[in-house]
């Protein structure tokens, strides 16, 4: 694939100021929301990254009318829907590519009474199933059908109606579908041990200013009134918060000073709180994160001087998707953590390649990691290696940055698949990457 390639020279200090993108976990989900509306919604912060774009191309598809109006902003018209283009070989196989495709689901049974989806692709990270999506719709009357040997869904909710759910996980993308069916569905539906994330917050009240009527937002208690429609609205998307986290470490592990601007610092959860446990300064200016050099940073131990655990967990926990950078942070710091990656169980597997670039790290077993900090004296150095998914193959993009000599990284349309136009942004604060 033409331009998949990233050659990084590392060992360049960066400075400036750069502006995380829209959120890419609320934008899926934003998105899929259009086609619960005849009338226009207008969505700025979009940002333009590969699986944001391909939901905005199967939306298309199924005739919502889409207008640019800026680089971030896209206008949104979703009055005529061909439910048909479901079940159409071109919807099929675009539609497989991306998990974000079976955020369709929720609108299109709200809305439409039926859905037509195949097993959605994204990051092979361990399994990522979807009953909590299925068991939800159930108890609100839902039935569905699923061909194993194409691997293709089919809902009808002609029956359905409000109920009580319990989710049997805290599943952010099954509370937003469960939520964005439940809008649209007579009588009161109440969802326990939902999911409170920022970006499912930003759902409810994006719903909420097109008429629906949601109660409980940003706690684990959803409380839905069904309403006959819902209108129009103009939303503005949060910054996203796994970009902002990883400038942080990258600003840190090359000994930079960066500033990061605009981040909805309100909206950070205890991100700055566990990247600072790692030793990594910085200052709140306003809504601006300004990063320092420093020349080391230490890893704290607990009180009682046990070895620091940083873990995983659903909001207002750490988010699983800033684990692979907390693991190369910790490679260069003074001191050891423990990674336990609990909502996964494959996103460590890319640690075998900082071991070949001269990390220490002891993988204990698909969930746990020992990293033992080098404190600088012995720099990474340089080698050829492969992006596995969006998030690990930015955590290596930042280890390479730090690293002695040139990197090779292949599968970069996994990291475009998350960040938006990420070489062109670093290589401005003085980074050297080339694409290829």
């Amino acid at each position: 694939m033409v331009g998949d390639i990233f050659e990084v020279e590392g060992g360049h200090k960066l400075s400036g100021t750069i502006v995380p993108q829209g959120a890419k976990n609320e934008a899926l989900q934003i998105i899929s929301a259009v086609l619960l509306t005849k009338e226009k919604i207008t969505i700025s912060n979009i940002p333009n990254i590969l699986d944001v774009m391909l939901q905005i191309d199967l939306l298309r598809g199924l005739g919502v009318e889409v207008v640019q109006i800026s680089e971030d902003t896209y206008a949104f018209n979703a009055k005529n829907i061909d439910i048909a283009y479901c079940s159409s070989p071109e919807y099929l196989q675009k539609a497989k590519k991306i998990r974000g495709s079976v955020m369709l689901i929720g609108p299109m049974l709200g809305r439409l009474g039926k859905a037509f989806i195949p097993k959605p692709g994204g990051d092979k990270i361990g399994r990522r199933r979807l009953d909590t999506h299925f068991l939800g719709f159930e108890k609100l009357g839902a039935s569905f059908e699923y061909d194993s040997e194409k691997g293709n869904y089919y809902i009808d909710s002609s029956h359905m109606k409000g109920g009580y759910i319990l989710m049997d996980e805290i599943s952010v993308t099954g509370t937003a579908n469960i939520l964005m069916a439940a809008v649209l569905t007579q009588g009161t539906t109440t969802i326990y041990n939902a999911a409170c994330e920022p970006y499912l917050q930003q759902l409810c009240r994006m719903l909420n200013d097109m008429g629906a009527k949601i109660s409980g937002v940003g706690s684990n208690l959803l409380t839905i009134e069904g309403v006959e429609t819902l209108s129009g609205t103009e939303h503005r998307m949060l910054p996203d918060m796994i970009e902002i986290g990883s400038f942080i470490g990258l600003a840190a592990m090359t000994q930079s000073e960066i500033t990061i601007k605009d981040c909805r610092i309100d909206q950070l959860g205890n991100i700055l709180p566990i990247i600072s446990r790692m030793g990594v300064k910085f200052d709140i200016i306003g809504d601006d994160i300004h990063v320092p050099a420093q020349e080391s940073y230490e890893i704290q131990s607990f009180i009682d001087g046990s070895i620091m655990t940083i873990y995983d967990a659903p909001w207002p926990g750490f988010t699983p998707d800033l684990m692979s950078i907390m693991v190369v942070l910790a490679t260069q710091a003074k001191g050891s953590v423990l990674i336990h990656q609990k909502m996964f169980e494959s996103r460590l597997f890319f640690v075998d390649k900082l071991i070949d670039m001269g990390a220490q790290i002891i993988l204990c077993d698909p969930h746990r990691a020992t990293v033992i900090g080098m404190d600088r004296k012995f720099q990474l150095r340089g080698i050829e290696m492969t992006s596995p998914d969006i998030r690990a193959g930015v955590a290596l993009l930042i280890a390479a940055l730090s690293a002695k000599g040139t990197s090779i990284i292949n599968n970069v349309h996994q990291i475009d698949r998350g960040y938006q136009n990420i070489d062109t942004r670093l290589n401005a604060l003085g980074a050297v990457i080339r694409r290829k």
